[in-house]
């Protein structure tokens, strides 16, 4: 079991411990992302919530589940999981990266339509 990212303590890609390096361990494991997408409307049992996530295994989603609740990101109540008001806060920071993420695509994209330049080589005479 990996030991799940704390502010304060080092986690992949930093020995800093800040907040925001621990909650992009979080954020970037495996599945994280789309548990948190799949319950940002209504709560769901773990079987509609694997179900929703492709069939991911039930190891896997256990283990993204006990790492978004330590955060206080998920919670479980009688009706399943869902987002507690943290993991909904969290949400709604989702539309800067998507607008972000666009802007990338159509940079990508425009790069990629532009002629190829030239190779600039030197030309030697005679």
């Amino acid at each position: 079991m990996s030991q799940i990212p704390r502010p304060g303590q080092p986690v992949r890609g930093s020995e800093t411990g800040k907040p925001i390096m621990a909650l992009l361990d979080l954020l970037g494991r495996r599945w994280a992302l789309r548990v948190i997408w799949e319950l940002r409307e209504d709560p769901l049992t773990f079987r509609d919530l694997q179900a929703r996530c492709d069939g991911m295994s039930s190891s896997v989603l256990n283990q993204r589940l006990a790492e978004l609740r330590a955060a206080w990101i998920v919670e479980q109540d009688g009706n399943g999981y869902r987002l507690t008001t943290e993991g909904t806060e969290l949400l709604l920071a989702f539309p800067a990266f998507q607008a972000w993420a666009d802007r990338w695509a159509e940079r990508e994209a425009a790069i990629s339509r532009r002629p190829a330049a030239p190779l600039n080589r030197a030309v030697r005479r005679p």
